[in-house]
C-alpha cells in the first residue's frame, strides 16, 4: 500500500489520463522507448532563423560523441551559450530530447543552444555517461570563439536524468578547474541512485509517469558493477560530500514526483555550503510535467520562471530607467 501522497494538479490529471501506459521496465520496453516517435528537430527549427551545425568529439576513450550546435542567425558575438543534456531515464532520448525548451532560450536570449548525444545505459555504465557530457562541454568551452560564444556565459542544464548529468559535469569542471560554467539549471533532477527518500517511497506502483520501482531499474542499469562505496558522486551527485564553490544554480521539482525530496536536498546542501541556489516546487506537478504539458497552467508557470531566472543569471545588471 502507498503512503499518503500530495495529489496531482487537477488540470494536470485530464492529459494524463490520455498518456499511453509505460510498460514494464525490461530491454523490450528500453528498445520500444528508443524509438518512440517524437517531433523532428526539423519541425522545432521551423520558422525559426537557426543555424544547425553537427559536430563530433572524442570522449576519453576515443568513441565520437555527437554535438548538435543551434545558433540564431543573427546572433552577436559573444552570445551566450545553453550546454543542453536530455532526459530520459539514462536510458533512452537523443540530443533532440525537449530541445523546444531551450530553443525558447535561444529565441528569447539569443543564445546558442548545444545539445549533446552521450551514450545510454545499460550498454554504457559508471562515469561513462557523464564522462561524455563533459567532454563535450570542454570541446565548446575550448572553442568559444569560434563558436560566438561568450566563455563567461555557458549554463549547463538538463531535466530528469539530464539534470543528474548537468549536476555530475558541474561538479566534474569545479574539481578539475575547467571550464568554467556560469550556471546550472536542474529540472526535476535525478540525482540520488539510494532511492531511501520519503517521496520515492510515496510514489511507488504502478501508476506514474515515473515510479520508485522504475528509478530503481534505471539506476541498476546506469550503474552496472559499479555498487556500493564503487559509485561516483559524478554518477550519482546527492553522494557528493561537498557542494561548495558550484556555480549558482537552479533546481525544480514537482510536489507528486519520486525526485522531491532529493532535489530539495541538493538545494539545502548548496546554502549549507554558503552557495546560491534558486528552489522552487510546483504544487501538483508530477515528474516532467512542464515539459510533457506545457500549456496547463502550473507548467506554464514552471517554464516561465525558469527563464526569468535564466534571465537574470545572463544579464544581472538591467540598464534600469532613472
Amino acid at each position: 500500500m502507498n503512503s499518503p501522497r500530495p495529489g496531482i494538479d487537477p488540470e494536470l490529471l485530464v492529459p494524463l489520463a490520455e498518456l499511453p501506459p509505460m510498460p514494464p521496465l525490461g530491454p523490450e520496453a528500453i528498445e520500444q522507448l528508443r524509438h518512440y516517435p517524437q517531433p523532428s528537430i526539423e519541425t522545432h527549427l521551423e520558422g525559426r532563423a537557426v543555424e544547425r551545425r553537427e559536430v563530433t568529439v572524442p570522449a576519453a576513450d576515443g568513441t565520437p560523441i555527437p554535438l548538435s550546435i543551434l545558433s540564431p542567425t543573427d546572433r552577436a558575438a559573444g552570445a551566450p551559450c545553453v550546454y543542453w543534456i536530455h532526459g530520459g531515464g539514462m536510458m533512452w532520448g537523443d540530443r533532440f530530447s525537449n530541445i523546444d525548451i531551450p530553443l525558447e532560450w535561444l529565441d528569447l536570449f539569443g543564445a546558442v543552444v548545444i545539445s549533446v548525444e552521450y551514450r545510454l545505459a545499460p550498454e554504457a555504465t559508471g562515469t561513462t555517461l557523464v564522462d561524455d557530457c563533459y567532454h563535450g562541454l570542454l570541446w565548446v568551452a575550448e572553442n568559444a570563439a569560434d563558436l560566438g560564444i561568450d566563455p563567461a556565459r555557458i549554463v549547463v542544464a538538463g531535466a530528469s536524468a539530464g539534470g543528474g548529468l548537468a549536476a555530475g559535469v558541474t561538479l566534474m569542471a569545479r574539481d578539475r578547474g575547467t571550464p568554467a560554467i556560469a550556471a546550472q539549471l536542474l529540472s526535476c533532477p535525478m540525482l540520488d541512485h539510494r532511492n531511501t527518500t520519503t517521496s520515492s517511497r510515496q510514489y511507488s506502483g504502478l501508476d506514474g509517469v515515473w515510479t520508485r520501482e522504475m528509478n530503481e531499474f534505471g539506476w541498476r542499469s546506469v550503474l552496472g558493477e559499479h555498487t556500493g562505496e564503487n559509485v561516483s558522486a559524478y554518477v550519482s551527485p546527492a553522494l557528493a560530500d561537498d557542494l561548495s564553490d558550484l556555480p549558482t544554480t537552479y533546481v525544480d521539482a514537482g510536489t507528486a514526483e519520486v525526485f522531491r525530496d532529493e532535489d530539495v536536498s541538493y538545494a539545502t546542501r548548496i546554502w549549507a555550503a554558503g552557495g546560491q541556489a534558486e528552489l522552487h516546487l510546483w504544487a501538483g506537478g508530477f515528474h516532467g510535467f512542464a515539459a510533457l504539458f506545457p500549456h496547463v497552467r502550473v507548467s506554464a508557470a514552471a517554464r516561465r520562471t525558469q527563464t526569468d531566472w535564466l534571465a537574470r543569471v545572463l544579464n544581472p545588471s538591467p540598464d534600469t530607467k532613472d
